[in-house]
């Protein structure tokens, strides 16, 4: 098996995507042995106040 290295700038890409994000995720699609792209999926969550819901 030949043992493929992965371009430095793919790297700092995933770990940039990592460090910014607070809650979500993080895909890294391979096709054919290589990283084609990476896709960071963020949720954003808002709290209600209970007067709020009380309306």
């Amino acid at each position: 098996m030949v043992e493929k290295q992965i371009d430095e700038q793919w790297i700092e890409c995933i770990v940039l995507s990592v460090k910014e994000i607070k809650c979500g995720s993080v895909e890294i699609v391979i096709h054919d042995s290589q990283i084609k792209h990476i896709d960071r999926l963020e949720k954003r969550r808002f709290s209600l106040k209970s007067q709020q819901l009380e309306q």
